[in-house]
């Protein structure tokens, strides 16, 4: 596993090198804690559910600027090719990369724990729900993450393996929503809630929010990041031969 950790301090050293990852860790933080702040006191409510209910979507154009120059970065600078040629197996780079990524994210959502500090001040908030909430988010970040790394390796322009990435993570959380899955329905019966249900992570998310951590939720949020990972492998194998 050395090899994986040659490329995490690599790419994880990368995000630092500018003060790029600077600017997006206070960016997150202030959009985040400004939309929660912004309603918290006129609920009048001691919880961090709308902060859970606003991060799929907050995360749609974060987290795609984090994975997108990834591999397109290496196929712009010549230095993806110097990687295919390495003594290396490519689900490790693939892993270090992954993990780097990942690694990022878990620091920029940590800076929200002010947030629950400031409602435990303030309230008697459900510990639980808190606790489950900040699982599913970095679980959900997994998810955008690995399905960013994969998208990214597809392009050599970063702005396409954004706009792709954010593309399709909105599709994974539209089909979620009660009114695109009742327009599928009625197109194709049956088909919405198929989608719902099977492909989309937005009833894993919510039980995820409502302090439930089912097995079902977990392993939806195991499997489809690593499903990324693998199609992402199997890319660069092809590519490699």
């Amino acid at each position: 596993m050395s090899e994986v950790g040659v490329i995490f301090r690599r790419e994880f050293g990368s995000y630092f090198n500018s003060p790029i990852a600077y600017i997006f860790v206070i960016v997150y933080l202030l959009l985040n804690a400004g939309f929660f702040m912004s309603g918290f006191f006129l609920s009048g409510e001691a919880s961090l559910r709308p902060f859970f209910e606003n991060l799929p979507l907050f995360n749609i154009f974060f987290l795609p600027a984090v994975t997108m120059g990834l591999w397109a970065n290496d196929q712009q600078n010549g230095t993806f090719e110097l990687l295919m040629t390495l003594p290396m197996k490519s689900w490790k780079v693939v892993l270090g990369k992954y993990l780097a990524a990942l690694a990022f994210y878990i620091i920029a959502l940590a800076c929200t724990f002010m947030l629950p500090v400031m409602v435990m001040s303030l309230g008697n908030p459900d510990i639980g729900a808190m606790v489950s909430g900040y699982i599913g988010a970095v679980l959900l970040g997994a998810l955008y993450l690995a399905l960013g790394l994969f998208i990214s390796g597809l392009f050599k322009e970063q702005i396409a393996a954004f706009i792709v990435t954010s593309l399709v993570c909105l599709f994974f959380l539209l089909i979620g929503n009660d009114f695109v899955v009742a327009g599928i329905d009625g197109w194709i019966s049956g088909f919405g809630s198929f989608l719902r249900d099977n492909v989309g992570f937005t009833t894993h998310w919510n039980s995820l929010q409502r302090g439930v951590i089912d097995l079902g939720a977990i392993l939806y949020f195991i499997t489809v990041p690593v499903l990324f990972l693998v199609l992402n492998t199997l890319s660069l194998e092809r590519r490699r031969y």
